[in-house]
């Protein structure tokens, strides 16, 4: 077995280099694609762009206030800029919350859901629709901004002068599945996407997405075919990047850890439901590609765990060296990518558990979508 763990630490330090070398190459928002330093040209010029705020809303009555308070006092300053929000079908009073936040908040009642348009498609596509200016920012209605977001976010769309923008915001948790899985998002980028061909490669599958918080010039969103042309898709932020690549656009993804922050989740049902959703859509609906990922995950990175504590309860203590360094060396990968996502350090302690609830949820990913019932998310039932 030492010739096993051996190997495994190998791979896990050549992954832990990459990792610090990956979450090094991500720029901040603000900053100038390829910079790291906001020129005051960008600034000076990022005043004469129109923005357009787009937030879709379902059964949101619980964070739409909170959204746009944010939003409302991140817009301090700038000049051109509307803020519409969707209510789509919603049964808990989130349009009424929505239009009660202010004078500068435009609320639209959502059309019926069209045959072969899922949900949240349909709601950004009226959204962009009804939008004027020259930059359209899509929010989920559990982002928050700071203070300054929106004029940063503007100074980056000027320093990149077309195309996407998008990020992660930062997780924050409060229940103990959210700790586990949420922080993989993160995870699985500064991992596996090289970050430098998001934006320097033309090749659609070097992309990646956060649909809470999108920022996308109207000639690059028109030129792709918006959210009409992937509004079957499940994925559909990911789904957006490529598009916007295979348009001939550009994908510039950023840390926007330090201007935007969500709650995605608020309980482990809705983890659960949130990642069994997207996980098996999310890798092209391969079940070899979804067995190998789990495989090399549960090897790398919860193995060495199980054998640490095999070897040190039956006394095996030098046999425990190798499973230890193994474990050891995946801690600082995940330590990696939880400061790229700025996470509490100690939630790297969490990745042996982390990776078996996520193989858990994956398992339960590809079954949902072998059977008839599909996924159910927000009142509705997706396939």
């Amino acid at each position: 077995m030492n010739v096993f763990f051996q190997a495994v630490t190998g791979i896990v330090l050549l992954q832990l280099l990459f990792a610090i070398w990956n979450a090094a190459q991500l720029p901040k928002l603000g900053a100038a694609p390829g910079s790291q330093a906001l020129s005051a040209k960008a600034t000076a010029s990022s005043r004469a762009l129109s923005l357009s705020v787009l937030i879709p809303a379902r059964d949101e009555a619980d964070n739409i206030g909170d959204c746009l308070s944010s939003v409302l006092a991140s817009s301090t300053g700038i000049i051109g800029m509307e803020i519409i929000v969707l209510d789509d079908s919603s049964t808990d009073g989130t349009g009424a919350i929505a239009a009660a936040a202010g004078s500068g908040v435009r609320v639209l009642k959502g059309r019926v859901l069209p045959e072969g348009w899922l949900g949240k498609s349909h709601a950004c596509a009226q959204l962009a629709e009804a939008a004027s200016g020259d930059w359209l920012l899509f929010l989920d209605a559990d982002v928050r901004l700071q203070h300054g977001a929106l004029q940063t976010a503007l100074s980056a769309a000027s320093a990149a002068g077309g195309g996407m923008i998008t990020g992660f915001p930062r997780q924050m948790t409060g229940t103990w599945l959210e700790r586990l899985v949420v922080p993989l998002m993160v995870f699985t980028i500064i991992c596996h996407l090289p970050i430098p061909l998001v934006r320097g490669s033309r090749d659609p599958r070097f992309v990646a997405a956060h649909g809470g918080f999108i920022l996308i010039h109207r000639d690059s969103y028109d030129s792709c075919g918006g959210h009409e042309a992937i509004r079957s898709e499940l994925v559909d932020d990911m789904a957006l990047a490529r598009a916007v690549k295979r348009s001939g656009g550009t994908v510039t993804l950023m840390d926007v850890t330090e201007q935007v922050f969500m709650r995605m989740y608020h309980n482990a049902r809705q983890v659960w439901n949130g990642y069994r959703k997207n996980i098996y859509a999310g890798i092209g609906r391969s079940p070899l590609l979804l067995l190998g990922v789990l495989i090399a995950y549960l090897s790398l990175y919860a193995v060495p765990t199980a054998a640490v504590l095999y070897y040190a309860l039956s006394g095996q203590l030098s046999a425990a060296l190798w499973p230890a360094a193994a474990l050891l060396a995946g801690l600082a990968v995940k330590r990696t990518s939880d400061a790229a996502g700025r996470q509490p350090f100690w939630f790297c302690l969490l990745l042996p558990a982390s990776m078996l609830c996520l193989s858990l949820i994956a398992v339960a990913s590809w079954r949902g979508s072998r059977t008839r019932g599909g996924y159910e998310w927000k009142g509705r039932r997706y396939e």
